[in-house]
């Protein structure tokens, strides 16, 4: 299962310069907000999220909120997410893989979600 999504930057300047940090604990956990040192990995992350979400299927949703998806990096700072237990068990999940960039104002990521997708994951 593949999602992509794509973010413009400027958006999330627009809105942390509106709400400030609270837009961005809309779609990030603390964690993640201080991993999100700039507006450019802020905008990836959102975009990370939805192509999570898009991967699965089902989008962010009652069954797939922000914070069922946990962003994190590694030492050499590459973007991973593992998702709340009852998506990993819904969908059968057995390998995850993201990309996050972002150049020219945009910011797009890429998710590939190996599991199973049955009509009876969309039944919660």
């Amino acid at each position: 299962m593949i999602g992509v999504d794509l973010v413009s930057i400027e958006r999330i300047t627009k809105l942390k310069e509106r709400f400030g940090d609270k837009a961005l604990a809309k779609f990030l956990s603390p964690d993640e907000m201080a991993l999100a040192k700039n507006d450019a990995t802020a905008a990836g992350f959102y975009a990370a999220k939805e192509a999570v979400s898009k991967a699965l299927g089902i989008g962010i949703s009652a069954q797939c909120g922000f914070m069922d998806i946990k962003l994190s990096k590694d030492a050499k700072n590459a973007p991973s997410f593992t998702l709340s237990a009852h998506l990993i068990e819904a969908y059968a999940i057995t390998d995850l893989s993201l990309s996050i960039t972002h150049d020219n104002g945009f910011a797009i990521a890429v998710a590939v979600i190996e599991g199973k997708r049955t009509s009876k994951n969309l039944c919660h």
